[in-house]
Protein backbone atom coordinates (compact mmCIF):
# COMPACT_ATOMS: atom_id res chain seq x y z
CA UNK A 1 0.00 0.00 0.00
CA UNK A 2 1.14 3.33 -1.15
CA UNK A 3 2.03 5.76 2.07
CA UNK A 4 0.47 9.13 1.82
CA UNK A 5 2.80 11.76 1.32
CA UNK A 6 3.16 14.18 4.45
CA UNK A 7 1.66 17.93 4.73
CA UNK A 8 4.01 20.33 5.39
CA UNK A 9 3.42 23.98 6.18
CA UNK A 10 6.28 26.38 5.72
CA UNK A 11 5.60 29.04 7.98
CA UNK A 12 6.72 32.62 7.25
CA UNK A 13 6.34 36.31 7.63
CA UNK A 14 5.77 37.42 10.94
CA UNK A 15 5.47 40.33 13.17
CA UNK A 16 9.30 42.02 12.28
CA UNK A 17 10.82 44.02 10.05
CA UNK A 18 11.95 41.26 8.53
CA UNK A 19 8.58 39.80 7.48
CA UNK A 20 9.46 39.90 3.74
CA UNK A 21 12.94 38.79 4.20
CA UNK A 22 10.74 35.69 5.82
CA UNK A 23 9.04 35.62 2.49
CA UNK A 24 11.90 35.07 0.77
CA UNK A 25 13.23 32.02 2.57
CA UNK A 26 9.97 30.45 2.91
CA UNK A 27 10.27 30.79 -1.75
CA UNK A 28 14.05 29.12 -0.89
CA UNK A 29 12.34 26.23 1.06
CA UNK A 30 9.57 25.79 -1.30
CA UNK A 31 12.02 24.82 -4.09
CA UNK A 32 14.08 22.79 -2.09
CA UNK A 33 11.47 20.53 -0.40
CA UNK A 34 10.70 16.97 -2.16
CA UNK A 35 7.11 17.32 -3.64
CA UNK A 36 7.55 13.58 -4.57
CA UNK A 37 7.38 13.12 -0.91
CA UNK A 38 5.45 15.86 0.46
CA UNK A 39 2.64 18.08 -0.27
CA UNK A 40 3.56 21.37 0.92
CA UNK A 41 2.03 24.94 1.33
CA UNK A 42 3.54 28.43 1.90
CA UNK A 43 1.43 30.20 5.77
CA UNK A 44 1.55 33.79 5.98
CA UNK A 45 1.69 34.55 9.69
CA UNK A 46 1.01 38.03 10.17
CA UNK A 47 -0.56 39.70 13.53
CA UNK A 48 -4.05 37.70 13.23
CA UNK A 49 -4.05 37.18 9.61
CA UNK A 50 -3.03 33.74 8.56
CA UNK A 51 -3.32 32.60 5.45
CA UNK A 52 -1.95 29.78 3.05
CA UNK A 53 -1.50 29.53 -0.61
CA UNK A 54 -3.41 27.30 -2.47
CA UNK A 55 -1.88 25.93 -5.43
CA UNK A 56 -3.71 28.21 -8.07
CA UNK A 57 -2.27 30.80 -5.96
CA UNK A 58 -5.51 32.35 -4.35
CA UNK A 59 -4.77 32.68 -0.11
CA UNK A 60 -7.37 30.95 1.98
CA UNK A 61 -7.80 31.59 5.97
CA UNK A 62 -5.68 29.16 8.43
CA UNK A 63 -8.49 27.99 11.46
CA UNK A 64 -6.24 28.74 14.69
CA UNK A 65 -8.25 26.37 16.75
CA UNK A 66 -6.45 23.20 14.86
CA UNK A 67 -3.89 25.02 12.29
CA UNK A 68 -6.28 23.95 9.52
CA UNK A 69 -7.67 25.00 5.78
CA UNK A 70 -10.18 24.13 3.80
CA UNK A 71 -9.74 23.96 0.16
CA UNK A 72 -12.17 22.41 -2.48
CA UNK A 73 -14.49 22.16 0.01
CA UNK A 74 -12.80 19.51 2.05
CA UNK A 75 -10.85 20.67 5.76
CA UNK A 76 -7.42 20.11 5.33
CA UNK A 77 -4.51 19.56 8.20
CA UNK A 78 -0.90 19.45 8.40
CA UNK A 79 1.54 16.89 9.53
CA UNK A 80 4.65 19.24 10.34
CA UNK A 81 4.97 22.91 10.10
CA UNK A 82 8.62 24.35 9.08
CA UNK A 83 8.96 27.83 11.01
CA UNK A 84 11.43 29.92 8.70
CA UNK A 85 10.15 33.55 10.70
CA UNK A 86 12.75 36.13 11.35
CA UNK A 87 11.85 37.34 14.29
CA UNK A 88 8.18 37.19 16.15
CA UNK A 89 6.56 35.04 16.71
CA UNK A 90 8.21 32.30 15.33
CA UNK A 91 12.06 32.86 16.57
CA UNK A 92 10.91 33.48 20.18
CA UNK A 93 9.07 30.34 21.38
CA UNK A 94 5.75 31.80 20.75
CA UNK A 95 4.69 30.01 17.83
CA UNK A 96 6.26 27.02 19.20
CA UNK A 97 4.20 27.06 22.14
CA UNK A 98 1.28 27.45 19.91
CA UNK A 99 2.36 23.86 18.07
CA UNK A 100 2.98 22.28 21.41
CA UNK A 101 -0.65 22.57 22.27
CA UNK A 102 -1.56 21.04 19.01
CA UNK A 103 0.74 18.44 19.52
CA UNK A 104 2.50 19.61 16.15
CA UNK A 105 5.79 18.48 15.26
CA UNK A 106 8.16 21.24 13.77
CA UNK A 107 11.25 22.49 12.42
CA UNK A 108 13.00 24.32 14.65
CA UNK A 109 14.40 24.13 19.02
CA UNK A 110 11.39 24.33 22.02
CA UNK A 111 9.98 27.13 23.81
CA UNK A 112 12.91 27.80 26.15
CA UNK A 113 15.46 27.44 23.70
CA UNK A 114 13.86 30.01 21.16
CA UNK A 115 12.86 32.07 23.56
CA UNK A 116 16.32 32.08 24.95
CA UNK A 117 18.82 32.06 21.41
CA UNK A 118 16.09 35.30 20.42
CA UNK A 119 17.06 37.16 23.62
CA UNK A 120 21.31 38.21 22.61
CA UNK A 121 21.74 39.42 26.43
CA UNK A 122 20.38 36.45 27.91
CA UNK A 123 22.00 34.26 25.77
CA UNK A 124 24.93 35.18 26.25
CA UNK A 125 24.78 35.52 30.16
CA UNK A 126 23.75 31.81 29.89
CA UNK A 127 26.44 29.87 27.47
CA UNK A 128 29.25 32.13 29.48
CA UNK A 129 28.59 29.86 32.02
CA UNK A 130 29.29 26.78 29.92
CA UNK A 131 33.05 28.46 29.00
CA UNK A 132 32.01 30.08 25.55
CA UNK A 133 33.63 33.57 24.89
CA UNK A 134 31.38 36.44 23.92
CA UNK A 135 31.34 40.18 24.03
CA UNK A 136 31.59 42.24 27.43
CA UNK A 137 27.77 43.64 27.02
CA UNK A 138 24.98 45.96 29.03
CA UNK A 139 21.64 45.86 28.84
CA UNK A 140 19.49 48.93 28.77
CA UNK A 141 15.51 48.45 29.07
CA UNK A 142 12.91 51.11 27.87
CA UNK A 143 12.53 53.97 30.29
CA UNK A 144 15.71 53.23 31.63
CA UNK A 145 17.52 55.00 29.69
CA UNK A 146 18.13 58.17 31.62
CA UNK A 147 19.98 55.39 34.45
CA UNK A 148 22.65 54.89 32.24
CA UNK A 149 26.60 55.63 33.55
CA UNK A 150 28.47 56.94 30.64
CA UNK A 151 31.29 56.95 31.97
CA UNK A 152 30.78 53.03 32.90
CA UNK A 153 30.31 52.12 29.10
CA UNK A 154 33.22 53.79 27.93
CA UNK A 155 35.33 51.74 30.88
CA UNK A 156 33.66 48.43 30.58
CA UNK A 157 32.81 48.13 26.82
CA UNK A 158 34.72 50.76 25.36
CA UNK A 159 34.57 52.44 22.04
CA UNK A 160 33.79 51.73 18.94
CA UNK A 161 30.58 49.65 20.30
CA UNK A 162 27.50 47.82 19.15
CA UNK A 163 23.62 49.16 19.74
CA UNK A 164 21.34 46.36 18.78
CA UNK A 165 17.96 45.35 19.93
CA UNK A 166 18.66 42.54 22.57
CA UNK A 167 15.58 40.85 21.49
CA UNK A 168 14.76 41.33 17.75
CA UNK A 169 16.15 40.11 14.50
CA UNK A 170 19.82 41.14 13.82
CA UNK A 171 18.97 42.85 10.70
CA UNK A 172 17.19 46.02 11.61
CA UNK A 173 18.11 48.90 14.32
CA UNK A 174 22.02 48.00 14.85
CA UNK A 175 24.47 50.93 14.79
CA UNK A 176 28.31 51.18 15.35
CA UNK A 177 28.60 54.11 18.00
CA UNK A 178 32.33 55.46 17.43
CA UNK A 179 32.13 58.35 20.48
CA UNK A 180 29.59 58.66 23.44
CA UNK A 181 27.69 62.07 21.83
CA UNK A 182 26.29 58.93 19.02
CA UNK A 183 25.08 56.73 22.11
CA UNK A 184 21.58 58.13 22.58
CA UNK A 185 20.90 58.34 18.82
CA UNK A 186 21.78 54.42 18.71
CA UNK A 187 19.61 53.53 21.88
CA UNK A 188 16.52 55.50 20.15
CA UNK A 189 16.87 53.61 16.58
CA UNK A 190 17.20 50.24 18.27
CA UNK A 191 14.13 50.73 21.01
CA UNK A 192 12.22 50.54 18.04
CA UNK A 193 12.76 47.23 17.15
CA UNK A 194 12.62 46.12 20.74
CA UNK A 195 12.26 47.05 24.57
CA UNK A 196 15.22 45.91 25.23
CA UNK A 197 19.05 46.96 23.71
CA UNK A 198 22.26 45.81 23.83
CA UNK A 199 24.82 47.62 24.20
CA UNK A 200 27.89 45.88 23.25
CA UNK A 201 31.71 46.08 22.58
CA UNK A 202 33.07 46.00 19.51
CA UNK A 203 35.73 42.95 18.43
CA UNK A 204 38.12 43.01 15.63
CA UNK A 205 38.47 40.39 13.43
CA UNK A 206 37.39 38.11 11.16
CA UNK A 207 33.59 37.17 11.17
CA UNK A 208 32.43 33.54 10.39
CA UNK A 209 29.80 31.92 10.60
CA UNK A 210 28.80 27.53 10.81
CA UNK A 211 25.49 25.87 10.12
CA UNK A 212 24.41 22.26 12.17
CA UNK A 213 21.72 20.04 12.50
CA UNK A 214 21.08 16.64 13.97
CA UNK A 215 19.13 13.74 14.17
CA UNK A 216 18.55 10.61 16.10
CA UNK A 217 21.30 9.07 13.82
CA UNK A 218 23.53 11.44 12.62
CA UNK A 219 25.02 15.07 13.37
CA UNK A 220 26.32 17.02 10.39
CA UNK A 221 28.44 20.48 10.95
CA UNK A 222 29.09 22.71 7.52
CA UNK A 223 31.60 23.62 6.35
CA UNK A 224 32.45 27.31 7.86
CA UNK A 225 31.64 30.48 5.97
CA UNK A 226 33.75 33.71 6.47
CA UNK A 227 31.95 36.99 5.42
CA UNK A 228 33.77 39.86 4.16
CA UNK A 229 31.26 42.58 4.32
CA UNK A 230 32.10 46.00 2.29
CA UNK A 231 30.03 47.96 5.37
CA UNK A 232 31.25 49.27 8.51
CA UNK A 233 29.54 45.75 9.91
CA UNK A 234 27.05 43.14 8.42
CA UNK A 235 24.00 45.26 8.22
CA UNK A 236 20.96 44.58 6.27
CA UNK A 237 22.58 45.85 2.79
CA UNK A 238 25.20 43.43 3.51
CA UNK A 239 22.97 40.70 4.03
CA UNK A 240 20.07 41.35 1.23
CA UNK A 241 21.84 43.35 -0.72
CA UNK A 242 25.00 42.07 -1.62
CA UNK A 243 27.12 44.55 -0.18
CA UNK A 244 29.33 41.16 1.15
CA UNK A 245 31.55 38.84 0.45
CA UNK A 246 30.81 35.19 1.66
CA UNK A 247 33.37 32.74 1.09
CA UNK A 248 32.77 28.87 1.80
CA UNK A 249 35.44 27.41 3.12
CA UNK A 250 36.54 30.21 4.82
CA UNK A 251 40.36 31.39 4.79
CA UNK A 252 41.38 30.33 8.22
CA UNK A 253 44.18 27.41 9.03
CA UNK A 254 42.11 23.86 9.30
CA UNK A 255 42.44 23.68 12.76
CA UNK A 256 41.09 27.11 13.39
CA UNK A 257 37.55 25.69 11.19
CA UNK A 258 37.22 22.69 13.45
CA UNK A 259 37.65 24.48 16.65
CA UNK A 260 34.69 26.83 15.03
CA UNK A 261 32.69 23.33 13.96
CA UNK A 262 33.21 21.93 17.30
CA UNK A 263 32.01 24.27 19.42
CA UNK A 264 29.30 24.96 16.98
CA UNK A 265 28.05 21.20 17.52
CA UNK A 266 28.88 21.57 21.71
CA UNK A 267 26.15 24.54 21.54
CA UNK A 268 23.84 22.95 19.84
CA UNK A 269 23.78 19.95 22.41
CA UNK A 270 24.10 23.05 25.57
CA UNK A 271 20.89 24.35 24.35
CA UNK A 272 19.28 20.77 23.22
CA UNK A 273 18.75 22.37 19.80
CA UNK A 274 16.46 20.92 17.35
CA UNK A 275 16.75 21.39 13.23
CA UNK A 276 19.37 23.65 11.79
CA UNK A 277 21.33 25.98 13.39
CA UNK A 278 23.73 28.51 12.08
CA UNK A 279 26.38 30.16 14.68
CA UNK A 280 28.12 33.86 14.17
CA UNK A 281 32.03 33.98 15.38
CA UNK A 282 34.63 36.68 15.38
CA UNK A 283 37.93 35.30 15.37
CA UNK A 284 40.07 37.93 17.58
CA UNK A 285 43.70 38.11 18.23
CA UNK A 286 45.27 34.78 18.86
CA UNK A 287 42.49 32.68 17.23
CA UNK A 288 39.82 32.98 19.77
CA UNK A 289 36.39 32.20 18.87
CA UNK A 290 33.75 35.03 19.90
CA UNK A 291 30.33 33.86 19.64
CA UNK A 292 28.25 36.55 18.16
CA UNK A 293 24.66 35.02 18.06
CA UNK A 294 22.69 31.17 17.38
CA UNK A 295 20.58 31.67 14.54
CA UNK A 296 17.54 29.04 14.83
CA UNK A 297 15.79 30.10 11.79
CA UNK A 298 18.22 30.81 9.45
CA UNK A 299 17.84 32.59 6.30
CA UNK A 300 16.78 29.74 3.45
CA UNK A 301 17.28 31.37 -0.04
CA UNK A 302 18.98 29.61 -2.48
CA UNK A 303 21.96 32.18 -1.66
CA UNK A 304 21.86 32.29 1.72
CA UNK A 305 24.67 30.96 3.91
CA UNK A 306 23.54 27.39 4.88
CA UNK A 307 22.39 26.56 1.87
CA UNK A 308 25.53 27.43 0.43
CA UNK A 309 27.33 25.45 2.85
CA UNK A 310 25.08 22.83 2.23
CA UNK A 311 26.46 22.43 -1.30
CA UNK A 312 29.90 23.11 -0.77
CA UNK A 313 29.86 20.36 1.95
CA UNK A 314 28.66 18.21 -0.96
CA UNK A 315 25.08 17.70 0.27
CA UNK A 316 21.59 18.36 -0.93
CA UNK A 317 18.83 20.79 0.99
CA UNK A 318 16.26 18.52 -0.24
CA UNK A 319 18.17 15.32 1.58
CA UNK A 320 18.85 17.68 4.15
CA UNK A 321 15.35 19.03 4.93
CA UNK A 322 14.04 15.08 4.73
CA UNK A 323 16.42 14.40 7.03
CA UNK A 324 14.85 16.96 9.55
CA UNK A 325 11.36 16.59 8.96
CA UNK A 326 11.47 12.38 9.06
CA UNK A 327 13.72 12.87 12.46
CA UNK A 328 10.52 13.81 14.27
CA UNK A 329 8.34 10.93 13.35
Amino acid sequence: MKQTKRTIAIVCGGDSSEHDVSLRSAQGLYGFFDKDRYNVYIVDVKGTSWQVELPDGTLTPIDKNDFSFRMNGRRRFFDYAYITIHGTPGENGILQGYFDLLHMPYSTSGVLVEAMTFDKFVLNQYLRGFGVRVAESVLVRRGQEQLLDEKQILETIGMPCFVKPANDGSSFGVSKVKNIDQLAPALRIAMMESDEVMIEAYLDGTEITVGCYKTKDKQVVFPVTEVVTKNEFFDYDAKYNGQVDEITPARIPDELAKRAQDLTSAIYDILHCNGIIRVDYIITEGSKLNMLEVNTTPGMTPTSFIPQQVRAAGLSMTDVLTDIVENQF
